[in-house]
């Protein structure tokens, strides 16, 4: 079994900023949650569907946090095992990520600092961008140098929703998504960084995982607001607690 230590200095040093950056995305991911159920802003007493998405993206989280662990730790062989439970553990946390964005706009009404129709569009099109680039990896795994950056660039994709319940979104309506992504885009930049740094040259699988989530943003935003997609929102929501709300975005009371 090879080692760190019979590594050249390069990849060590990349696993070593893999690992460093998987942590800390896990523990902001699950900080950001922790945080708001200690502040009662969220509750376990919700529908099924938020458990079962819970299950699957929280074993995610786990699930790259250990293979970036075992890698910097030269366990090559259960890295590698562990990496085909994402075959198929990806596919279901698409299933739930889209079920939870339908249910949740008919339950809450989607977070009020987005519009309706923006929060759904924009999430689904999240899911493609997380699903694209870890597909890509699964793809390119036997290409260690694609497949660890374009998995890396899923993680922060994935980690999307806690990093966001640590940020004051609700004070940069209208311009919630862009400071959103904004911020998940700095872990890629400190990975090419790292690439400038170690390689001397920023590998081109950066600009991937930098690219494909902000292009997914964008378009998500572009047809979100069309008249098309707030009619359907409207109807979709028509009838539940979700329509309730203003499908505008608005600034909670009391903030």
């Amino acid at each position: 079994m090879a080692t760190i230590a019979h590594e050249p200095t390069g990849m060590a040093g990349e696993h070593k900023f893999f690992m460093i950056a998987s942590w800390l995305l896990g523990v902001m991911t699950v900080g950001g949650f922790a945080i708001n159920a200690a502040m009662g802003r969220s509750s376990f007493d919700v529908p099924a569907v938020y458990h079962i998405h819970a299950f699957f993206f929280v074993g995610f989280v786990a699930l790259y946090i250990t293979q970036a662990t075992l890698a910097a730790r030269g366990n090559k062989a259960l890295h590698m095992r562990l990496g085909q439970v994402s075959v198929i553990w990806i596919p279901l946390m698409l299933a739930a990520g889209a079920w939870l964005t339908f249910k949740t706009l008919q339950v809450l009404g989607g977070p009020p600092f987005f519009d309706q129709s923006e929060f759904l569009v924009v999430n689904l099109f999240h899911l493609a961008a997380f699903g694209g680039l870890a597909f890509a990896a699964l793809r390119m795994r036997k290409q260690s140098d694609w497949h660890k950056r374009l998995m890396f660039g899923a993680m922060v994709t994935v980690s999307a929703p806690g990093i966001a319940r640590l940020l004051p979104l609700p004070f940069v309506i209208p311009w919630v998504f862009p400071v959103l992504f904004g911020v998940m885009s700095l872990f890629i930049l400190a990975g090419m960084m790292m690439d400038r740094r170690v390689h001397g040259k920023v590998h081109k699988a950066w600009w991937w995982a930098l690219l494909v989530p902000l292009a997914a943003m964008g378009i998500g935003e572009v047809i979100g607001a069309t008249s098309y997609a707030r009619t359907w929102v409207a109807g979709h929501v028509a009838g539940t607690p979700g329509d309730e709300r203003p499908a505008e975005a608005f600034l909670p009371p009391g903030m």
